[in-house]
C-alpha cells in the first residue's frame, strides 16, 4: 500500500491530476469534497461552524451562506478574517475522515494507492505548528503520507484559472481576482511546498504533457506499491 498527497495552490491542477490518477487505477479522495458534504446540514462540522459564527451564516434553506462564511473567513479589505477558526473546525473531521477512507482501500486492496487531493497539507502542519501544537494529526499530517506530489504554477496563471472556473462575468471579474489573490496570500508559495515534496508537477503546459509526467509518476508509485506488498512491508 502506498498513501500519496496530491498538493498544490490554487488554480494549480490539482482536480485534473488527480482525474488522471484516478483514471490509471489509482484510489483518489478529495479534501474539498469531504469538507463540502460535511459542512451540510445533519453533520457535526455544520452544527459547530453554525455555533460558532452566529445564524447569520444560515440562508433559509438551513444550509450555510458560503460566500458569506468565505467573506468572514477571509475578511474583507482592512479586516483580519476567521479562517483559523473554520479551519480549526473543519480540518480534524476531514482528515480523520481521509484516514477511515484510506483503512477501508488498503483492507480491500493491500497494494492500492491511496491518493487524498488536498490544496492545505503543509499549511494544515504549518497552522497547527504556530498554535503551539507539537504532536497530533494536524501538526503531523505531511508525515502521514508516504510521498508529496505538488503541483506549480505561476501566480497568475492560477489566478485566470480560478476566475475562469467559478465563472466570473467581467463586472465580478475584478472581485474574483482580488479573492484568488487573498487565498494564495494564506497559502505557502510553490517553493516551499516543492522543497519538501517527493514529486513537483510544473503545470504550464498542453495536457498531453502533463499526462505523460503524471503516468511517469504513476508507474513509479504502483512499481513501490508493488513492492512492499511482495517484501511483506504494508507501512
Amino acid at each position: 500500500m502506498l498513501r500519496v498527497g496530491l498538493t498544490g495552490g490554487l488554480g494549480s491542477g490539482k482536480s485534473t491530476v488527480a482525474a488522471q490518477l484516478r483514471a490509471l487505477g489509482a484510489q483518489v479522495i478529495e479534501a474539498d469534497e469531504l469538507g463540502r458534504e460535511m459542512m451540510e446540514p445533519g453533520h457535526a462540522v455544520y452544527d459547530e461552524i453554525v455555533r460558532v459564527f452566529g445564524p447569520e451564516v444560515v440562508v433559509q434553506d438551513g444550509r450555510l451562506n458560503r460566500p458569506r462564511l468565505a467573506q468572514m473567513a477571509f475578511g474583507r479589505t482592512g479586516e483580519r478574517g476567521r479562517l483559523d477558526e473554520l479551519n480549526a473546525i473543519i480540518h480534524p473531521a476531514v482528515i480523520a475522515a481521509q484516514q477511515r477512507w484510506m483503512e477501508g482501500v488498503f483492507a480491500r486492496d493491500p497494494a492500492a494507492v491511496a491518493v487524498v487531493e488536498s490544496a492545505l497539507i503543509f499549511e494544515v502542519e504549518r497552522d497547527a505548528k504556530a498554535r503551539g501544537e507539537s504532536e497530533g494529526v494536524l501538526a503531523d499530517w505531511r508525515n502521514r503520507f508516504d510521498h508529496i506530489i505538488v503541483l506549480t504554477a505561476p501566480d497568475e496563471v492560477k489566478i485566470a484559472r480560478y476566475v475562469d472556473r467559478i465563472g466570473a462575468d467581467p463586472a465580478r471579474r475584478e472581485a474574483a481576482i482580488a479573492d484568488a489573490r487573498t487565498r494564495l496570500a494564506r497559502q505557502m508559495p510553490d517553493a516551499e511546498k516543492a522543497a519538501r515534496a517527493d514529486f513537483v508537477l510544473e503545470n504550464v503546459g498542453d495536457l498531453e504533457s502533463l499526462r505523460a509526467r503524471v503516468c511517469a509518476i504513476w508507474e513509479r508509485l504502483r512499481a513501490e506499491s508493488n513492492n512492499r506488498l511482495n517484501s511483506g512491508s504494508l507501512k
